[in-house]
């Protein structure tokens, strides 16, 4: 007679996250409250030292730079690519550090999750409430920028959503490594191979046409890339040349990422 034992669910079952995420938000955004001002201050101060030193001081001698047969000033073509790494770090360190502490040095998701709150509620508020992060501190950025006059493009209020997307992006991404550490050491590697090549080869800090063809093409499809390739353009009062395909590449790695974190994160916990 064939067992009628039922199968454990799969992993990789497709979320199925409840509205009982929100109070998990919550409770983020009420720990927070407490240390805002520091938090942002933290958050701000290292783009804005890249800003300063590299947009004034290389900017005096690099002067103007060409974009899309478009020569713009040298500080104007950093403010645009270092915004969008900033919402990249400031989702990635908050979704690495600040979630990895509360998952499995606080053991605060298993506090959580005595309470009718699920996983998959628990990990998309993770995911929400870093991109939260990363959209609370490009927004306090882009008020400086408008304040130094680096740019004043009506536009400008469209890179609002897409930065808030690619603070979810970055997040989800994140949100992989954080399933997979076993300590904080492990988020290094994370910072050294895969954060840093794509600071550097996005077109945060000089144009992507410096590169190889072979790095240039292979830069084309990376996360920050895309986000620079819609936000750049808005800033220099101008339309992304290709808003439909950076779109999807953008909203197509932050769902993929987002399904392969709690599939990990499944794992972990039913271990």
């Amino acid at each position: 007679m064939a067992s009628s034992t039922p199968s454990l669910p799969s992993h990789w079952r497709p979320p199925a996250p409840t509205a009982r995420w929100w109070p998990v938000f919550l409770r983020n955004l009420l720990v927070w409250r407490k240390l805002a001002v520091p938090s942002l201050l933290g958050n701000i101060a290292e783009p804005l030292m890249w800003l300063v030193a590299f947009g004034y001081g290389m900017g005096a001698l690099v002067g103007q730079v060409n974009v899309d047969g478009r020569t713009v000033p040298y500080i104007l073509f950093l403010a645009s690519g270092s915004i969008c790494m900033s919402a990249m770090n400031a989702a990635s360190f908050e979704a690495l550090y600040s979630a990895f502490s509360r998952m499995h040095v606080q053991k605060t998701w298993d506090g959580i999750m005595n309470a009718p709150v699920g996983l998959d509620d628990v990990v998309l508020a993770e995911m929400l409430w870093a991109a939260f992060k990363a959209f609370f501190t490009v927004t306090a950025i882009m008020g400086v920028m408008l304040a130094l006059g680096i740019s004043h493009s009506p536009k400008l209020l469209l890179a609002w959503p897409i930065l808030l997307v690619a603070g979810v992006m970055f997040s989800s991404i994140a949100l992989i490594f954080n399933a997979l550490a076993k300590g904080y050491d492990f988020f290094t590697y994370y910072f050294t191979l895969v954060l840093t090549p794509m600071m550097f080869l996005s077109g945060v800090f000089f144009p992507r046409e410096q590169l190889p063809e072979l790095v240039r093409r292979i830069s084309d499809w990376l996360p920050l890339t895309n986000v620079v390739e819609l936000v750049r353009p808005l800033f220099m009062d101008q339309w992304p040349a290709h808003p439909l395909r950076h779109g999807l590449v953008v909203g197509l790695t932050a769902l993929a990422s987002f399904w392969i974190a709690l599939a990990l994160t499944r794992r972990r916990f039913a271990k």
